[in-house]
């Protein structure tokens, strides 16, 4: 798929066919992620693959319905998280600019872009929900201490294809100067 067309019909998609994503495709998704521009080359960003019913079921404890119901569908679970204080600081554990921790938010959200792009070029749907009990989720998958778990990703083939929302007018999100 040429790389705007890929930009232009990626959508949320929030149900899933049961067909399950094979561990090989997994495994291309997150080496296309792996892609994404990050500071100073730092690749922060780290994947855990949820592909598990009974680890789902125990996620969709720490998750509010409407995200439950998403997942609950979703044949595959990507968590996100960053490994902290590395993205954003200089060697010695200093933040770099004022903004500190946000770059690796921002690195973070340049590699889950890329995930979810590379994975609706092959065919899966995805959608980044931001709203559930990290600490709960990050125990019951081990995600290390020095990592924040910052999103989750329901992916699966899609069972609805939604329409594109409407987006804000040119003239208001750009400022040539």
């Amino acid at each position: 798929m040429e790389t705007l067309k890929c930009i232009e019909t990626r959508r949320s998609i929030r149900r899933f066919t049961d067909k399950p994503i094979e561990k090989e495709l997994i495994k291309n998704l997150v080496s296309a992620a792996q892609y994404a521009p990050t500071w100073k080359n730092s690749q922060t960003t780290r994947f855990t693959a949820v592909t598990d019913k009974t680890v789902l079921g125990e996620i969709l404890t720490a998750l509010p319905d409407y995200n439950a119901a998403i997942v609950s569908t979703s044949p595959l679970l990507m968590a996100v998280s960053a490994v902290t204080k590395r993205s954003g600081y200089e060697k010695d554990g200093t933040p770099t600019t004022i903004y500190g921790e946000a770059y690796t938010y921002f690195d973070c959200g340049l590699t889950v872009q890329t995930f979810c792009l590379a994975a609706h070029d092959c065919g899966i749907g995805t959608v980044i929900l931001g709203i559930f009990d990290p600490y709960k989720i990050k125990s019951l998958l081990s995600i290390p201490e020095n990592e924040d778990l910052l999103v989750l990703i329901a992916c699966g083939y899609p069972n609805l294809e939604p329409q594109m929302p409407k987006r804000r007018p040119l003239e208001e999100v750009l400022r040539i100067i």
